[in-house]
């Protein structure tokens, strides 16, 4: 019979990276750059001239190749497509728990 595990709200960290927290911000904030860039229907030549980065590398962000983008950068490109980034830090709700990041877009 099979044992069911029940998975963190972190798919990088149930897979064991070391670093899940920076994977899963750069995810969440790549998926916001692109759902924009989706919705704006430019060619990659455009999407490369408005975030200042050759086109090589706007396949690899719509593709999800993060590991050449930093986490300032993503949200650079944010800034670059009209978007407000507002980073809050607060105390975790339970005291003797590490806190955590977490990236939500407002539509």
């Amino acid at each position: 019979m099979n044992t069911i595990t029940r998975g963190t709200t972190n798919v990088f960290d149930d897979l064991g990276y070391a670093d899940a927290a920076e994977r899963q911000t750069k995810t969440r904030l790549a998926l916001a750059v692109n759902d924009i860039l989706k919705s704006r229907k430019l060619k990659q030549r455009e999407i490369a001239a408005l975030l200042g980065v050759p086109q090589p590398k706007v396949s690899a962000l719509k593709n999800y190749r993060l590991d050449q983008f930093s986490v300032e950068k993503l949200m650079e490109f944010l800034t670059a497509l009209n978007q407000d980034v507002e980073i809050m830090i607060r105390p975790h709700a339970i005291a003797t728990e590490s806190g955590h990041i977490s990236v939500l877009a407002v539509q």
